[in-house]
């Protein structure tokens, strides 16, 4: 059955969410896709919560960061090294920068100054858990180039805040994050201005727990 091996394998490559040093990192229940209980679809979409904070947090920092920087979202690809491609939920870009590559129908080279991200959406088998996914991600980010990593985490309400050359922050949401000098980013002040309440235990309780997230 040659043909249904090679559907198999292409099914699986579709699945790979992002590459680290050469080795794919597949979407969080792959497997589930391949046994045929779920529809790819089901683990490639966002959720609303994730597209809502992608949205609020994104139109927030244009609207205060100033023409100076870009904010690009939408699972931005990243190449920080050879073998290496990340998904960017958000990125803020020095528009100089990333004019100087251009701007251009593939992925990104030149290093984000802030990249946020929303919960991780990988199967973390490769590295035990997802804690340990989200601290690699954010250290080869960091030695990428980007200046801040910020990881907003909707189940705990924590948000991890990590600078290049600084130690690593965890708070809860209602934190002033610095994005610049002169930019603060605070995720409950913007749920708040929106009128939008988060019931995130009740959100969480349909879901099993995710292994690792104590950090």
């Amino acid at each position: 059955m040659p043909s249904l091996k090679v559907s198999k394998e292409n099914l699986l490559k579709s699945l790979i969410y992002e590459y680290r040093n050469g080795k794919p990192i597949y979407y969080k229940n792959y497997k589930k896709v391949l046994e045929g209980a779920i529809s790819k679809e089901e683990v490639m979409g966002s959720s609303s919560l994730h597209a809502l904070l992608v949205m609020l947090i994104g139109a927030y920092l244009k609207s205060v960061l100033g023409k100076r920087f870009l904010v690009l979202g939408g699972e931005l690809g990243y190449i920080p090294k050879r073998g290496t491609r990340y998904n960017l939920d958000l990125a803020v870009f020095e528009r100089e920068k990333l004019q100087k590559e251009g701007i251009r129908d593939s992925y990104v080279k030149t290093p984000p100054k802030v990249v946020i991200e929303i919960d991780p959406k990988i199967e973390p088998e490769k590295f035990g858990s997802e804690d340990n996914y989200i601290l690699a991600k954010t250290q080869d980010l960091l030695d990428s180039g980007v200046e801040t990593v910020i990881w907003f985490l909707t189940r705990e309400r924590k948000v991890l805040f990590a600078q290049r050359g600084k130690d690593w922050l965890i708070s809860n949401w209602e934190r002033d994050l610095k994005i610049t000098e002169e930019v603060t980013l605070n995720i409950e002040k913007l749920l708040k201005e929106e009128g939008i309440t988060l019931d995130t235990y009740k959100v969480a309780s349909k879901n099993p727990t995710p292994k690792g997230r104590g950090f």
